[in-house]
């Protein structure tokens, strides 16, 4: 008597072959599993995952828009290829994902730290029109591209105004141009980072400290809203600024409070009050910087 296996055999060799060739009698299918250049006994075990991988074929060819995506996978078809003996599939970006992948890329020489993700996406076009407040703002930035491209070493900005008034957004916008020309930056929650920074001091504290303080292009947001300490005035912000100082890195700074009022808040700290050393910190910044004030609407209201 035969062996009841190799009738089981037998039997899933036929079902096989039965949806291979029901499937073949589709003759785009057909065509498109052929050209893999695999012999019919290899495509047959395949059957099931070639015919999904035919469907998001035709599903990208089809396709108008990412947004109008058919496939399980936004944006990706699976695809197969013949490697030896198998059969790989594996999804691959279309050529409409490409090109967004290809345009957003710039995205990638921008690092956030505690910051909203949406920065990623500012732009001066989408700066409110409506506020003329913000055009000499604009336009120094413009300039800053122009110096900055022509490596005459452009200041960065001090950038102080009301609460809400879109002072992190246009500096973000800035930031995402100079993405664009390869340039890279980052952009810290100040209150936050330290904080961050401190939990550090065991693990990776040089390796985030050094890379904030030598970045092509720093921002430190809403400084003046943490609570000053010696280290993070003596230890963290005095050494960043000297060093960015020195070696000509634009920095940016958003503040509510005037550098008048700032040197207040860094000069009271636990300890006491230490008007030099404060004073020391408002002057890196000043020859860091130009400072522009921002007066407008509260726009997260």
């Amino acid at each position: 008597m035969e062996n009841i296996y190799n009738l089981i055999n037998k039997t899933d060799e036929t079902s096989l072959a039965h949806s291979f060739y029901d499937a073949c009698s589709n003759q785009e299918f057909k065509n498109y599993v052929y050209k893999l250049g695999a012999d019919e006994e290899l495509l047959m075990k395949y059957t099931s995952l070639l015919q999904d991988a035919f469907l998001e074929c035709k599903n990208c060819k089809n396709c108008k828009s990412l947004e109008t995506c058919k496939n399980k996978v936004l944006g990706y078809g699976l695809t197969p290829k013949k490697d030896k003996n198998s059969i790989i599939f594996s999804y691959v970006a279309c050529s409409k994902e490409q090109e967004r992948l290809k345009k957003d890329a710039y995205k990638d020489n921008l690092d956030l730290f505690d910051m909203p993700l949406d920065i990623r996406e500012a732009t001066f076009k989408n700066i409110y029109k409506d506020d003329k407040s913000r055009i000499p703002i604009v336009k120094y930035f413009k300039e800053f591209i122009d110096k900055y491209e022509n490596d005459e070493k452009p200041k960065g900005v001090y950038l102080t105004g009301n609460f809400g008034s879109g002072k992190t957004y246009l500096i973000a916008a800035l930031f995402n141009e100079m993405a664009k020309r390869n340039i890279r930056s980052v952009l810290i929650y100040y209150p936050e980072f330290l904080r961050s920074l401190k939990a550090a001091f065991n693990t990776n504290y040089e390796e985030k400290f050094n890379y904030i303080k030598k970045v092509q292009l720093l921002l430190l947001d809403d400084i003046g809203a943490e609570n000053c300490s010696n280290w993070s005035r003596d230890e963290v912000l005095g050494p960043i600024l000297q060093y960015r100082m020195e070696n000509h890195l634009p920095t940016f700074f958003t503040s509510n409070l005037t550098l008048e009022e700032l040197e207040k808040s860094l000069s009271i700290t636990s300890s006491g009050v230490d008007k030099v050393k404060a004073r020391r910190i408002i002057e890196r910044i000043k020859q860091l910087t130009t400072t522009l004030e921002l007066v407008s609407e509260n726009r997260r209201a």
